[in-house]
């Protein structure tokens, strides 16, 4: 289902799924899509994820230009990557209240709520992990980074403990090089998630294999909680 306009009820505009039939209420799998990207990019991933999920493809809330849209506006500087952070937390507030929304418009179980998101959306999930990490049961970054301006947001790791965080980076990535994978780990350590870390032989992209990694990974730990539920 494509909403061309933001959804009345949800404060941003995205690609759904459908859902098979199922008696318990769906899990939500909300995928990010990068700067200068749109809905449609994350949402061609969509057969290859686990059916159980209620997947989610959001539009980020800035227009950059036609079709393009971003949840920053990045500014490229001699002195590296910098980023407004009031636009990113603006960005941040606005994920939040569409991942509120939409628990309560699919009827949905908070504590079943997951992210994937690729380059921007990947920091934006990275974002979102260090500062809301109870809204979520897992989390995946692709091709990402944590950015400083994000650090002073940080909930405490006693909140952020045991989070699920899956974090995949290409080797060959020249658009967000490898180097900012590896600094994440320390931090994501520190806050004490439960991190697995990949690296592939790949460029700024997701991969066959990242992808079907990612899946994988998404689907045990839907299992995972689907047994903890029940215990």
């Amino acid at each position: 289902m494509s909403h061309a306009v933001p959804d009345p009820v949800l404060p941003l505009t995205y690609l759904e799924r459908p859902l098979r039939p199922q008696a318990a209420p769906a899990p939500l799998l909300i995928l990010l899509h990068g700067v200068g990207s749109n809905e449609r990019d994350l949402f061609r991933l969509a057969p290859a994820l686990d059916g159980r999920f209620r997947v989610l493809s959001v539009r980020g809330p800035l227009v950059r230009a036609e079709d393009s849209y971003a949840w920053f506006i990045p500014a490229f500087t001699a002195n590296g990557i910098q980023i407004d952070p009031a636009e990113l937390d603006a960005s941040r507030k606005t994920l939040i209240t569409f991942i509120a929304a939409a628990v309560r418009a699919f009827a949905a179980v908070p504590e079943r709520i997951y992210l994937l998101g690729f380059s921007q959306g990947a920091i934006m999930s990275l974002t979102l992990a260090l500062t809301e990490p109870e809204r979520l049961a897992a989390v995946v970054a692709i091709a990402g980074r944590i950015p400083p301006e994000v650090l002073p947001w940080a909930a405490p790791p006693e909140r952020t403990a045991h989070l699920p965080l899956l974090l995949e980076h290409g080797r060959q990535d020249t658009v967000l090089p490898i180097a900012w994978a590896h600094a994440a780990r320390p931090i994501l350590a520190a806050q004490r998630l439960a991190l697995d870390y990949r690296e592939y032989d790949a460029p700024h992209t997701i991969t066959d294999r990242m992808l079907a990694d990612a899946a994988a990974w998404l689907s045990v730990r839907l299992d995972e909680s689907r047994s903890g539920n029940e215990r």
